[in-house]
Formats: C-alpha cells, sequence, structure tokens
C-alpha cells in the first residue's frame, strides 16, 4: 500500500469532494426545496380572506424548522390530499359566488384550486402539522394559467398537494413555475420563489 504524499493528497481530495457534493446539494440525501426570496405582496384573494379571517392571518409560528417527515406523516398527507380531491365538487368562482376570486374554505362542497388549497392546510394543521410547513402558493401552469397549491416544507424536500392530481409530488416534478408563497414564519406574509432554485444563499425560509 502507498503511503506516500501523492496517495494522500488524492485520499484527501477525494474526502473533500464528497465533503463539498454535500454542502451544496449535489449529493443524493440533500433534500430538494425552493430558494425563497424577499417579501412580496400578497395575492388578492388572500389578502380579502386576511380581511375576513384576521385571526388566520396573524399566527407567527414559534418553530420554522422544517417537518421531520415519517412514514405516518407520509400517509396523513397522501390521504388528506386524496380525501379532500375527491369530496370536493370544483367549481369556478364566479359560478360558486359570483365573483371573480375568492378564497375561502369550501364548506358547500364546492370550491377552485385555493379552497382546496386551504382546506388540505387546516386539516393537516388539525393533525398537528406546523403551519410553518403547509404553505399557500401561487404558480403558473404550462399552458400559462395561474394555479394555487399546497407547498409542504419537510427534511426530504419540498412536496406539492395539487387538486389537479392524488399524488403529492416533488415540487420539481409538476411541471409549474413557481411565483410566491406564504412565509414561514408569518401566515399574513408572502414571499417570492426565486426562478433559478438552485441559487439558496440568503433565502429567507
Amino acid at each position: 500500500m502507498d503511503f506516500g504524499r501523492g496517495a494522500l493528497c488524492a485520499r484527501l481530495g477525494a474526502a473533500l469532494t464528497l465533503v463539498l457534493l454535500a454542502a451544496t446539494g449535489q449529493g443524493k440525501a440533500a433534500a430538494d426545496s425552493m430558494a425563497v426570496g424577499r417579501q412580496t405582496s400578497q395575492p388578492i384573494g388572500h389578502y380579502e380572506f386576511c380581511k375576513a379571517n384576521p385571526a388566520e392571518c396573524a399566527i407567527r409560528p414559534s418553530d420554522t424548522s422544517v417537518l421531520a417527515m415519517t412514514d405516518a406523516e407520509w400517509t396523513l398527507v397522501t390521504a388528506v390530499n386524496i380525501d379532500v380531491n375527491k369530496a370536493i365538487k370544483p367549481t369556478n368562482d364566479i359560478d360558486n359566488y359570483g365573483l371573480d376570486e375568492v378564497w375561502t374554505y369550501p364548506d358547500n362542497g364546492k370550491g377552485d384550486c385555493e379552497d382546496y388549497a386551504l382546506l388540505k392546510r387546516r386539516l393537516l394543521n388539525e393533525k398537528g402539522i406546523s403551519l410553518a410547513n403547509l404553505l399557500l402558493t401561487v404558480v403558473r401552469k404550462p399552458d400559462g394559467e395561474g394555479h394555487a397549491v399546497l407547498t409542504l416544507r419537510s427534511d426530504k424536500g419540498d412536496f406539492i398537494l395539487d387538486n389537479l392530481s392524488d399524488k403529492v409530488k416533488p415540487w420539481r416534478e409538476t411541471g409549474y413555475k413557481f411565483l410566491k408563497r406564504q412565509a414561514s414564519y408569518n401566515t399574513g406574509r408572502w414571499v417570492s420563489l426565486i426562478e433559478d432554485n438552485n441559487t439558496l444563499v440568503g433565502s429567507l425560509k
């Protein structure tokens, strides 16, 4: 076995490469989370929702660390996504309320994308998942149409609960362009989502 300087440097170089891969998120075990930018404006529908439900938009979670995902929590999350998708009849706001943009709980059994997301968020929070990890999110679909989903932050990455899919998907597998989402530290604040989500330096989660 060669214990010379060249072999030692090679071994040290390989070890350093592994450390750098882990630090930059290129290792396979790295969680795939969105990069979050600065505070931005609320969607108008959420602004009106907060006017009608001020207590729901004044919550500052004491712990904003990401959810440590267990098998039981994953089972819960996927079940809630499917159950809500099946329980609510898709109906646009004009037909449902006679208005263009209404964010509310679908208590009448009908609703559109943000209403599904609000209900999923409430049900999962009631089961013990912090609101810091249940974030209303605005995206753009491949056809250019605006859409709302629920983002679940976890140590396994960010996952999307969507009324258009019964499968809870990693955010990169949705095909959506991510625009903005609720801040994890305040339910009444929103933050922008950085288009180049490989750049995590200076992000505010």
